[in-house]
Parts: structure tokens; sequence; C-alpha cells
């Protein structure tokens, strides 16, 4: 089984510009975290792959390995989708370019899945933590997802689910965390699937595999990541960094 990790690397981005190209320690945010994607050594190897010279330069002079998109693209899964589709790999990991303090252990779980799924039933995997905090829970730009028995995804959403008519039933919040593992072949069904009324409604890419019938494996984690989406991000990261 070959794994490999994929860094979708965006030079735009709307609060605060140019965020993967900004210093961190010595480095820029989009190199520290993919040698961090390295040094886990739990992929078989490891892309960036950009719209941006800047970005595909930075990591090709420092002896990385980076992917130019062709086109412009929706979503993180449509730019990963057109990169390793000439790829000979079985499993995919979405690893996000702005979080350069990668949990090694969490995405072993993710692999670990694939690992053990002897019948293939498991399409994609991905992270999701209890959130108890009452504005945690009720702030749309934390999406929420409920599972069944068997830790398979039901629904995402960036409104509260399951709605508390009842208070005292034992219900558990639980936030997805962005980190995407995919059988390759359903990272390409769904760059070939059209977006339907329900990802278009609540702008969330998961729902797209939901609706069409993938099997979304949930793994539950207790790590929170800093994703580097304001300077107040990025200080809290160069405050990290130096302890």
């Amino acid at each position: 089984m070959k794994i490999i990790a994929v860094l979708p690397a965006r030079y735009a981005s709307t609060r605060y510009h140019a965020k993967l190209m900004q210093d961190l320690g010595g480095k820029t945010v989009i190199l520290r975290t993919y040698e961090a994607a390295i040094n886990t050594k739990l992929f078989d190897d490891v892309f960036v792959v950009t719209d941006s010279d800047l970005i595909f330069n930075e990591i090709t002079s420092h002896g990385g390995k980076a992917i130019m998109s062709i086109k412009e693209h929706e979503s993180g899964s449509d730019r990963i989708a057109e990169a390793v589709e000439n790829l000979d790999v079985d499993i995919v990991i979405n690893v996000q370019g702005d979080e350069p303090f990668i949990d090694a252990e969490s995405l072993e779980k993710v692999i670990e899945v694939f690992k053990k799924d002897i019948e293939k039933k498991v399409d994609l995997a991905s992270l999701m933590r209890e959130i108890t905090n009452e504005d945690d829970i009720n702030n749309p730009n934390n999406v929420k997802v409920v599972v069944n028995q068997n830790g398979f995804a039901l629904y995402f959403s960036r409104s509260v689910i399951p709605y508390p008519r009842e208070k005292n039933v034992g219900v558990r919040y639980m936030q997805h965390i962005g980190v995407y593992a995919f059988r390759k072949q359903a990272l390409m069904d769904f760059y070939h699937l059209p977006m339907k009324s329900l990802e278009a409604s609540e702008k969330l890419e998961q729902l797209r595999y939901l609706e069409f019938g993938k099997q979304i494996k949930m793994i539950e984690t207790t790590h929170v990541g800093i994703g580097i989406d304001t300077i107040e991000d990025m200080e809290k990261a160069r405050k990290m960094l130096l302890k």
C-alpha cells in the first residue's frame, strides 16, 4: 500500500495575505510544514501542490517535491485530485499547508484505518474532537459532524447538530478537524462528480462525498493544531516554536 501526503498550497489568502510565504522561525510556513510532514516518516512520498510559482520554487529550491496546478479549483480535494491523477498511489493524505505543527499520532490513526480495512469499505478517513463550550458549538466556522454507531459520518454542518431539543440525553458535540485521508479512487470520483445542493449551501466539500454515497470514517482526537489564518495565529506559532 503506497501512502503519500499532499499539501495544497494556494498563494492567495483573504484573511492573511501570502501567509504560506511568511517567515516562521527562519523558514517559510509552507517549507516548515513540508519538512514536518517528511519528518513524521509516515509517508512514502510528500508533495506540495500549488498555483504559485513562488511556492513551487520555495519547495523545489530546498530539495522538495512540488506540483503546479494547471486548472482553477473550487476545493482542496479538486486541487489534490488533479495533482495525483497520474500517480501510482493507494492512499492520499491531505495535510494542510498552513499547519506546521503536525500531529503524527493523529495522522498515524487515520492511516491505520486503511491498513485494517481489508474489505475496502472505507473511502475516506478524517478527524474530529469533542467541543463543550457553547460559543464553540454555535460558531459556524466550527464544522460539526455526527456519526453512526460504527464511527461513520452521517452529516457535517456549520449549524448545531444535533439540535438540543432535549438537554440531558448525553449528546456529544464533535468538531470536524480538516485532515483527510482518501482512497485514490474516492478522490478521483469526487473530482469528476458535480457539486450538489448540500455542498453548495454549506460550502463544505465533504458533503459531496456523502451525497454520492462515500463512506467517511471519523477518528476521535484530542489534538488541537495551530492553523495560521491570521497575524495573531502567526504570533502563537512563533511562540510555540520557541518552546
